[in-house]
């Protein structure tokens, strides 16, 4: 990780404070044993590539339906809000601008 940290121009510390993450893999694939193959390496990326593939396709699904419900109470916010002046009968009065 110095090596990365020195290329990017950055202290080691610093380096591991502001990136953790990329640390905590840097880390995990130094403990990898080093029985691991090329092909075995590759299988696994396209396993974890494969597996992010279906986890975005669902959370790209679960927020067109978080939209779709966003919208459709949006929709009867209005109509409700319509409905309750309509049986007040009351008069609106003109908005100031600001």
């Amino acid at each position: 990780m110095l090596a990365l940290a020195t290329r990017l121009g950055l202290a080691n510390t610093t380096f591991r404070r502001n990136y953790p993450d990329i640390c905590a893999e840097l880390a995990a694939i130094a403990r990898t044993p080093s029985g691991m193959t090329a092909a075995d390496a590759y299988r696994k990326v396209q396993a974890n590539n494969a597996r992010l593939r279906r986890d975005n396709r669902d959370l790209a699904e679960q927020l067109e339906l978080a939209i779709a419900a966003i919208q459709r109470l949006s929709i009867d916010n209005g109509l409700l809000r319509a409905a309750l002046h309509d049986a007040r009968a009351v008069t609106p009065l003109p908005r100031r601008p600001r």
